[in-house]
């Protein structure tokens, strides 16, 4: 075989550090999991790396070469063809910090598909409180929205009784309780090829802005702020990450095109799906927890300004713990978004 070997050698080298950076975190952190996409290419530079193996052996003069490829494609091989039982331990903290994030970033147009949606719902639902006032019984159908905004910030001010004391864990209860359902079955609805994900998404976003301009044409956007924020931030990125959900099971049932079975498809979202589960669900509780027992209270008990600040620090937390937690933990080549 005749093959010009120092232009071999510049050209293969890329996939043989790739290849030993995998092999190095998995052999880290043995409970890793790989996607089927990772495991392909993973594979990929197994093969390749065996193949300039075979090729380098007929060089004498490159031995250090041939030796450090035959580390490589034996690390290689024992991973592909390991039949030791792993372990499975429960690790809180890296689902936590690691796990969920990830698979957060690795949906991450479903999530702005999901955000926009919600965005647009908000916008409909703010200009048609602006333009006909009088539509307030369809887009906010609960009874404490319908009042007059001014009055009901007067009531809540110089209210002079606790009208939480003694249920504010079961208020909080119910809140969890409602709001997860509402989560789950908006994830859910992506079986629906996305369509009820979709409107639940829209509806969500058309109260949220029907409120928001009802109050701020009222002249209470300190209040609305103080009010929301506190638990807001938390409770609205979660609804929208369950939407993120139902749009990635909407991806795997229609496939886009991908020659993969339906079966498979649905083997690959499936532990993303569950991780997402659990991340809103938790985030959700939170949000109920800060809503029965800080944003229920108004000044002057709590100042808007400590309300305000402390859902603004809430929002920048959960922005870099969704954008940064867990980076360092990524394996080679990350599962395409759905």
């Amino acid at each position: 075989m005749i093959i010009d070997l120092q232009r071999f050698l510049s050209q293969e080298r890329p996939c043989w550090a790739e290849l030993e950076n995998l092999l190095n975190r998995l052999e880290a952190d043995p409970d890793q999991k790989m996607s089927l996409e990772q495991v392909r290419h993973f594979h990929l530079l197994y093969e390749r790396t065996s193949s300039a193996l075979a090729k380098i052996t007929t060089f004498s003069s490159e031995p250090e070469t041939r030796r450090y490829l035959e580390s490589l494609v034996a690390r290689a091989y024992g991973e592909i063809h390991e039949t030791r039982a792993r372990g499975h331990r429960l690790s809180l903290s890296n689902w936590f910090f690691h796990q969920l994030p990830q698979t957060f970033r690795r949906h991450l147009r479903a999530f702005w598909l999901s955000l926009a949606i919600t965005v647009l719902g908000c916008a409909f639902g703010g200009l048609a409180i602006a333009l006909d006032p009088g539509s307030k019984p369809v887009l906010m159908p609960f009874p404490h929205l319908l009042q007059d905004p001014a009055k009901r910030v007067a009531d809540e001010e110089n209210a002079s009784t606790d009208k939480y004391a003694g249920i504010k864990t079961t208020f909080s209860a119910d809140l969890m309780t409602h709001n997860i359902k509402v989560a789950i079955f908006a994830l859910a609805s992506g079986m629906t090829f996305g369509l009820g994900t979709i409107c639940l998404l829209f509806y969500n976003g058309v109260m949220l802005g029907a409120v928001a301009v009802d109050y701020i044409r009222a002249g209470q956007a300190t209040f609305l702020f103080g009010w929301l924020l506190p638990h807001g931030v938390i409770e609205i990125p979660a609804i929208i990450i369950a939407g993120q959900g139902g749009l990635v099971l909407a991806g795997a049932l229609i496939g886009w095109g991908r020659r993969v079975p339906l079966a498979v498809r649905m083997r690959e979202v499936s532990r993303d799906l569950v991780t997402l589960i659990f991340g809103f669900g938790l985030m959700l509780m939170w949000a109920g927890f800060i809503e029965a027992f800080l944003s229920q209270y108004h000044e002057p008990v709590i100042p808007y300004a400590f309300k305000i600040t402390f859902g603004l620090v809430e929002l920048a937390l959960l922005i870099l713990y969704l954008a940064k937690s867990g980076s360092t933990q990524k394996l080679g080549v990350e599962t395409p978004p759905a």
